[in-house]
């Protein structure tokens, strides 16, 4: 009798455990899971696409504030800035790929090494570069820009009447720029020469742009700091600003309901899925 209790009672612990067991075996999978999900997003992040949000207005009216899109990491190689958090160090760039004039670069700003910019590139090592009388002057010819129409703009808290010109760069890339007028902080420049390794970038809003004009606060972008190549974008909003802002004792879930109807309202659904450089 006391056998048949005792094999009772081991059955019963052993069924006991197999739970606790199972539990422990479901919790091991998961960590697992995650932590293959982490480097699979982690290999792409640093390998192929990385989203990229624009946070500034110095690009319009190609890229907005609001605008949400992939980079190709793997456009122009791969330097010590094309991993998160600066996991990796080491000089130069392997896999190097030649970057074309007119592209839409994000690099590492070099006088702020913990930020990323985003601007058009517009010369290549070797070239002079000048703005005179707000027209972009390449080796020496000014580039042929042409008025398209005049719209009213808000960017950085100022609304401007800003002339849209199309501007066509040697190799026969086009793009629109801004133009608020032609005798702007930048619009009359020295002659930069840009050096082996280096590349002159710009932001197509030419007079609300801090890019390679300011030689003390950007300068020229070492080709190290490349991180990759504006593709597409995936997402864009204008935002709601204060819209939903509540008070009183119902503020949350008045200002919940708010947003719920106000964030769909705010997608520009005409942006998504554009390719950037055929904006």
């Amino acid at each position: 009798m006391k056998k048949e209790q005792d094999k009772k009672m081991i059955e019963q612990a052993a069924l006991e455990e197999k739970p606790a067991e199972k539990d422990r075996d479901d919790i091991v999978e998961l960590f697992k899971a995650m932590v293959v999900a982490a480097i699979i997003a982690l290999v792409i992040r640093s390998f192929a696409f990385e989203p990229f949000n624009i946070p500034s207005g110095s690009l319009l009216p190609t890229l907005q504030i609001g605008d949400y899109l992939f980079v190709e990491k793997y456009a122009y190689g791969y330097s010590k800035y094309s991993f998160p958090l600066d996991i990796v160090n080491f000089q130069g760039r392997v896999l190097e790929s030649p970057v074309a004039r007119g592209d839409i670069a994000v690099f590492r700003q070099p006088k702020k090494v913990g930020i990323d910019y985003i601007k058009r590139i517009i010369g290549l090592p070797g070239d002079k570069i000048q703005v005179k009388g707000g027209m972009l002057n390449i080796n020496g010819k000014p580039v042929m820009r042409d008025l398209r129409d005049i719209e009213q703009v808000s960017d950085d808290g100022r609304t401007a009447m800003y002339k849209r010109y199309i501007e066509t760069l040697p190799n026969g890339v086009q793009h629109f720029i801004y133009e608020i007028s032609d005798d702007s902080r930048f619009d009359n420049t020295e002659v930069y020469t840009v050096p082996e390794g280096y590349y002159f970038a710009m932001g197509d809003n030419r007079d609300s742009s801090l890019d390679s004009r300011a030689q003390a606060e950007v300068g020229f972008i070492p080709a190290e700091n490349l991180i990759g190549r504006a593709w597409f974008i995936f997402f864009s909003t204008e935002g709601i600003g204060d819209k939903c802002v509540r008070e009183g004792t119902f503020a949350p879930a008045a200002s919940l309901l708010c947003k719920l109807v106000e964030w769909p309202k705010a997608i520009r659904y005409s942006r998504i899925f554009k390719n950037v450089n055929k904006i």
